[in-house]
């Protein structure tokens, strides 16, 4: 997109689509605005009839009517304006909030791959400071656009109709101030751009240290982060101050042509009142007409400023909402009630950002309803990718997944990951109740059913323990609850879900034995009679598996029960004497 006038009106047209569920407010705001236009160019033509009736000609009968007509366009003026401004402003707020609706609710349908690629802090950004940008020039700019041209045309017809000699005069000057205009817009549209960019590095940087605060006090890095901020925070500063340079600029271009030409209409008129050619109050009326002319001019000179730095704001929002979502790309027409049979995959393979080097190379797998697989390996070795594949999160580069001989990608994707409940190591909790985090994403669920999962998952004890029980809030990331009681929340949510598929990434990791030893009790009554895959570096959570499949550099090396393959004295075997057997650690494999 171009940086000059042809860049910012296509984008700035775009953002006028969101004026359709607001239109009868912006059909009346604008027919104020022609109001307010045509009753500061009737203030202007006024300036004759009381020059020239009342102290020219000393007319008593205008002397009785002027002084109440000035007071009457005065008020309906700012009637008027008080219209126009208050209905341009909702409209232009209305608008922006509708597209920060629409671009958290886009953002929430873009893929996980999509988030991966973009970091929190810049989404952030695109959603707050982008977003803010366009407020601030939505909701004045929106009024100026309507309002200042149609004062700038009543303007110039009062002054051709007083004088269009001196009309040419007054107007000439304006054409010396269109190139400056556009290498300063273009110069300012620049600047936005970077702009913009600083303030998602400052969000970036924000979100990274707050989110990972343990971590900078654990190092001793609260400097190292200061400086990193200041930083930033400098370049910031300094595109902000060239970005005020830039667009003081073109407001004072206009002031010095606007005096230019002044001085220009007040040699001409003073010469044509002094020869009879023009009365005084017709002069003056010009001039009125001339002075206020210059002030829409400085205006729209203004709001083209903030269009730029609103476009540039825009093209960043915009950009995101054009990238199709999940549902977008979604083809499924099927719905999930569960597994009958199986979940199968036929050579599957994946290569992230569609690159030659796949993490996993046509993997075979069947796993029968309600059977409970374990996948072990070497970080590294596909695990993670390997069930992201069944919620769809990723999409296989070669082959595909079937339950029960359908097509995965059949199936609609909000009806797949409705079926399928996912407990992992990072446990994502809510700054809300317990109760609402037991359940999240559902409606109208009976208390009696919360309770229950709660008690499923062995956390409905220490819920009572709690200040408010189930009505008390846990803090961001539950962060006021210990690693245990977080991972049984996490499962009380899985189980009120009842998903017939089940996914356990790590789910105890993270625990000391005797958290453990209450989460895989937990997990034992989650897992009843679904079909569950389990991911787990610590071996002693998968020999209860039905079966435990073993990845090697994306491909399946070994495939059997705990007993088996521990008989077979290869990479399972190996894995289990590192974490069992201390003194095979610094064996040779």
């Amino acid at each position: 997109m171009g940086s000059g006038a042809t860049g910012r009106w296509p984008v700035f047209r775009r953002l006028l689509r969101y004026v359709t569920p607001y239109w009868g407010r912006f059909a009346v705001a604008s027919l104020c605005a022609v109001g307010v236009s045509l009753l500061t160019a009737a203030n202007a033509w006024l300036v004759k009839p009381v020059l020239d009736g009342i102290f020219v000609e000393r007319n008593t009968a205008m002397l009785a009517i002027l002084p109440f007509a000035i007071v009457a366009v005065a008020v309906t003026k700012r009637a008027f304006q008080f219209a126009h401004v208050y209905l341009m402003g909702y409209t232009g707020n209305r608008i922006v909030t509708d597209v920060r609706d629409a671009l958290y609710q886009h953002i929430l349908k873009l893929s996980v791959t999509f988030h991966t690629a973009h970091s929190t802090g810049r989404l952030m950004s695109n959603v707050t400071n982008d977003v803010a940008l366009m407020q601030r020039a939505m909701s004045g700019v929106l009024k100026d656009l309507i309002q200042q041209p149609l004062t700038l045309l009543a303007l110039m017809g009062v002054i051709v109709y007083q004088n269009w000699r001196m009309a040419l005069i007054a107007i000439a000057v304006l054409p010396l101030g269109y190139y400056p205009m556009i290498r300063l817009g273009r110069r300012l549209k620049r600047l936005a751009h970077a702009g913009q960019e600083r303030a998602a590095e400052l969000s970036s940087i924000l979100q990274e240290t707050f989110s990972g605060i343990r971590v900078v006090k654990a190092f001793g890095a609260e400097a190292f982060e200061a400086g990193r901020l200041r930083d930033t925070n400098l370049r910031y500063f300094r595109n902000t101050m060239k970005v005020t340079t830039v667009s003081e600029l073109a407001p004072a271009i206009m002031e010095v042509l606007g005096a230019i030409g002044g001085a220009a209409v007040i040699a001409y008129g003073g010469y044509a009142v002094i020869s009879g050619q023009m009365t005084t109050g017709a002069f003056f009326s010009f001039l009125t007409a001339s002075f206020l002319m210059y002030a829409p001019i400085r205006i729209l000179s203004a709001a083209n400023n903030a269009i730029l730095s609103a476009s540039a704001a825009a093209e960043r929002v915009f950009a995101i909402l054009d990238v199709e979502t999940e549902e977008g790309k979604d083809r499924g027409h099927r719905e999930l009630d569960g597994v009958r049979e199986a979940i199968e995959f036929r050579d599957v393979a994946f290569a992230y950002d569609g690159g030659d080097r796949e993490t996993l190379k046509g993997v075979t797998l069947r796993v029968r309803a309600g059977e409970v697989v374990a996948v072990v390996g070497t970080s590294g070795s596909g695990k993670t990718t390997l069930v992201n594949l069944i919620p769809r999160f990723i999409e296989p580069t070669r082959g595909a997944i079937f339950i029960d001989g359908v097509d995965l990608r059949e199936f609609r994707l909000a009806a797949l990951r409705r079926r399928i409940g996912i407990v992992s190591q990072e446990i994502v909790l809510f700054d809300d109740t317990v109760r609402n985090n037991i359940a999240y994403g559902m409606d109208d669920v009976a208390e009696a059913d919360v309770v229950r999962a709660a008690e499923a998952a062995y956390a409905h004890p220490f819920i009572l323990r709690l200040v408010e029980g189930y009505d008390t809030v846990i803090g961001e990331r539950g962060v006021t609850l210990s690693g245990g009681e977080r991972q049984r929340l996490a499962i009380a949510r899985a189980l009120l879900r009842d998903p017939p598929i089940l996914i356990l990434d790590e789910a105890t990791s993270a625990l000391d034995a005797e958290s453990e030893a209450t989460v895989q009790r937990a997990l034992a009554n989650l897992m009843a009679n679904r079909t569950t895959f389990v991911i787990a570096h610590r071996l002693s959570t998968v020999q209860r598996a039905s079966r435990i499949v073993v990845l090697d550099r994306g491909t399946i090396a070994e495939e059997g029960t705990h007993e088996s393959l521990l008989a077979r004295r290869g990479i399972y075997a190996h894995l289990y004497r590192i974490q069992f057997e201390p003194e095979a650690r610094y064996a040779e494999p």
